[in-house]
């Protein structure tokens, strides 16, 4: 199985980027994590991107706030699929990491979750897996019947209670 890179501009997003990486392990993903900055270690964040495909890496994640330029950085590097963690980190509240994530040139995409949006970034990825994984898929499905599952028992709670 591909492994996942999640890589972080700086230990301050770990609060965050633990919810990535605990949904990762859920679905027994073999993962790897590192803080590399686009701005303090650009030559460790280049090489890691430059080496990611050949070091058995499927999809890369990339946490970062304010200037959030990880995510491009990394794409710059490589053809696999990079996912963007926009870091509330400012007094933006993160809205200028997600505009750094997705204003991407041309050719150099990063997908965006939501603005501190750790677990579907890990879904995402996962999700990315799972197209040549029929295995994960299938556990996918388990987890998207179990949420489902969940809202139809809290339904039956509220209605019994109001109706």
């Amino acid at each position: 199985m591909k492994k996942v890179g999640v890589i972080m501009g700086s230990d301050s997003d770990l609060p965050v980027v633990e919810k990535c990486i605990n949904e990762l392990k859920k679905y027994e993903i073999p993962t790897e994590v590192h803080v590399y900055s686009a701005h303090r270690t650009p030559v460790e964040a280049i090489e890691f991107a430059q080496n990611a495909e050949k070091n058995g890496f499927g999809v890369l994640i990339s946490a970062a706030g304010k200037a959030a330029h990880l995510g491009g950085v990394i794409a710059a590097n490589t053809v696999l699929p990079v996912i963007g963690i926009p870091i509330k980190a400012s007094a933006l509240e993160g809205v200028d990491a997600l505009l750094s994530t997705v204003q991407m040139p041309p050719g150099i995409p990063v997908a965006s979750v939501a603005i501190d949006g750790a677990k579907n970034a890990a879904i995402l990825a996962v999700e990315m897996l799972a197209i040549g994984d029929p295995d994960l898929n299938r556990k996918l499905w388990d987890e998207r019947k179990k949420a489902h599952d969940a809202v139809v028992e809290k339904d039956a709670k509220i209605s019994a209670q109001f109706n």
